[in-house]
């Protein structure tokens, strides 16, 4: 039975209800996810339809982790994330046919769902289209609407069907503009309580015993250039420490070896759970891997720089008082954040002394344990399927 073939029951006929969703129809999902933080929650939620949904078909604009789990890549992130906005306006026509791409392939596919994953710049233009055309729209991972121009709220409302939250904070905040959201906890918490610690991670990375500073600069090419040099000039401060490079695997060592040089540094890729797992402190660029690190429990100090234009028009747009999600969540400042000038060696070396043991180090602990309670359970990724598979 398809759903064009849907019959409705007689008065003394009631409905059955012990069926699965694959007795009924082929479902089709349509997926977008614009980065790696994307392409890992897509997989993770595209694994849970799967289980709700055994006959689910897929596709999407997303990465190696979502084409991992089947169906087809329409386009890889790596071909769509862009930093700022002056990087925004340089990379304007390649935006562009990227957009005009995955409207032609939703017309064509069809999909029973059109599912976005955060990526607001992009996705917002495509919930749009996809309303017009009566596809059905779910969000999962809200645009970050609280942090500037809330009035964007009104064109979620418009334009999109199911809304699903991952931070605790913002379902009172579109309960104020009189939205009623899903909070599905974080998936954050799905990946970490799926990894397994490595007891061997050290041995096998030939890492020695002295403790680790763990660096992770993003996984973005502006990012990456802007911040690691800064992370890498405190090198010389801790002759007893050894540095590690959580390196993005859209890139390579050649890469990487640029900015590194003469420095004793090890460069690790794909494994920032492992290096996690064994790090006494961390430098950290803004961004979901500070909620990750903070889950970890590993004391940090977050890191951002962005282009002077697009710096000094987010000071004047963005109306929040943190830029790290660990502050944000905790609404208060739990770690410290070091942005554009003061994003330096003297500042960075001088938060590190104060992490590695100590008050502030304790402090910071204890506030992770509180973060935790707060980010509640696994499951995000299982509860959303739920509700979209529902839905339809």
């Amino acid at each position: 039975m398809n759903k064009k073939q849907r019959r409705t029951t007689t008065d003394d006929e009631q409905p059955t209800t012990n069926f699965t969703i694959n007795q009924l129809t082929k479902m089709k999902y349509y997926l977008v996810a614009g980065e790696a933080s994307g392409d890992l929650h897509g997989a993770n939620l595209m694994k849970a339809l799967k289980a709700e949904d055994p006959a689910a078909e897929f596709r999407y604009f997303g990465g190696d982790k979502m084409q991992a789990q089947g169906g087809k890549l329409v386009k890889h992130y790596a071909e769509m994330a862009f930093m700022g906005f002056t990087e925004v306006i340089l990379n304007l026509a390649t935006i562009f046919k990227n957009l005009k791409a995955c409207k032609e392939d939703l017309i064509v596919y069809q999909p029973d769902a059109l599912i976005l994953i955060d990526f607001p710049g992009f996705n917002l233009k495509i919930a749009d289209f996809a309303k017009e055309n009566g596809i059905k729209v779910c969000y999962y991972i809200s645009p970050k609407v609280w942090a500037w121009n809330q009035k964007r709220v009104l064109r979620i409302k418009r334009v999109v069907d199911r809304l699903f939250c991952i931070l605790p904070f913002e379902v009172d905040f579109y309960a104020s503009w009189g939205m009623k959201v899903d909070y599905v906890g974080n998936p954050l918490l799905d990946e970490i309580a799926a990894f397994k610690v490595n007891p061997n991670f050290r041995q096998m990375e030939e890492l020695s015993n002295q403790p680790i500073i763990a660096l992770l600069p993003g996984s973005r090419k502006q990012e990456i250039e802007r911040l690691l040099p800064e992370m890498l000039s405190t090198v010389k401060n801790f002759p007893n420490h050894q540095f590690v490079i959580a390196a993005a695997p859209t890139f390579n060592d050649t890469y990487y070896d640029q900015f590194i040089g003469e420095k004793s540094v090890k460069l690790i890729f794909a494994k920032t759970y492992d290096l996690l797992s064994v790090a006494q402190v961390a430098i950290v660029a803004s961004g979901t891997a500070t909620l990750e690190t903070a889950l970890f429990r590993v004391p940090q100090v977050v890191v951002y720089k962005g282009g002077r234009i697009s710096i000094a028009i987010a000071r004047l747009l963005v109306k929040i008082k943190f830029i790290s999600l660990v502050n944000l969540i905790m609404d208060k400042a739990v770690v410290a954040e070091l942005i554009q000038e003061d994003c330096n060696t003297t500042k960075i070396v001088a938060e590190l002394n104060q992490l590695i043991e100590g008050n502030k180090r304790n402090e910071m602990l204890r506030d992770y344990a509180t973060l935790a309670d707060k980010m509640g359970s696994e499951g995000a990724s299982e509860r959303t399927a739920k509700l979209i598979v529902n839905d339809l």
